[in-house]
């Protein structure tokens, strides 16, 4: 049975050598391929205008925009520091036209209804202060019939699993980190029981080797 849960932050990363620290650990993420933009591609998540929730330094929606050339990418970020760092890699990506930053607070977006054609959110979920929210965020600024695929670390991992992860996990100085991300994670009941209250309630959730996934589409009215 996983232990109880134990919020972490819902300010994201605002010190300037956190961020930093955290941009050198998601760029090693990168590029061992471990920062899940292909399970959006296998969620159907491949045209339009896509919102991305909590993108950190941003490799995430820079890696998916990378495989489709017609597409273009918005952040919401609740940290500057971490928008200022996105936009940089953005530019060193050569996406300055097609990927923009915005501060926000996911529970109350800073979009009109029906703006994009996607949503997706990788390892900010355990941040989110009232997860209900966000998903009718979700909702609300999904055109009909968008997509959405929420990925992020579960809490009922093995213990095996978690320690091989934390003791590969470069630089060293992000551990702590993890630690504490991990023990904010949900479980997949916990994720279920949440969506059953909001209006993604016909999402799916499935269980990866480390983390859990939610997708779906949104209900037509």
């Amino acid at each position: 049975m996983a232990k109880q849960r134990i919020i972490e932050t819902q300010e994201g990363i605002q010190d300037k050598l956190i961020v930093e620290i955290f941009d050198d650990f998601a760029r090693i993420m990168r590029d061992k391929g471990w920062n899940n933009a292909d399970t959006f591609i296998k969620a159907g998540i491949t045209k339009g205008s896509v919102l991305e929730i909590g993108p950190g330094p941003g490799y995430v929606g820079l890696e998916w925009l990378k495989k489709f050339p017609d597409t273009v990418l918005t952040g919401c970020e609740i940290s500057r520091e971490m928008i200022r760092l996105a936009e940089k890699n953005a530019r060193d990506y050569g996406f300055e036209k097609r990927a923009a930053y915005v501060e926000g607070n996911c529970m109350e977006m800073p979009f009109p209804d029906e703006s994009f054609d996607a949503v997706f959110s990788n390892g900010s979920l355990h941040e989110w202060e009232d997860p209900i929210k966000v998903f009718n965020e979700i909702d609300r600024v999904l055109k009909p019939q968008g997509l959405f695929c929420i990925t992020d670390m579960r809490r009922d991992v093995n213990p095996l699993i978690k320690w091989l992860i934390y003791f590969s996990t470069r630089p060293k100085e992000i551990r702590p980190g993890f630690l504490t991300s991990f023990h904010a994670a949900y479980t997949p009941d916990e994720m279920k029981q949440l969506l059953g209250k909001s209006k993604l309630n016909n999402a799916g959730v499935g269980k990866e080797f480390f983390g859990l996934c939610i997708s779906g589409k949104k209900a037509v009215s």
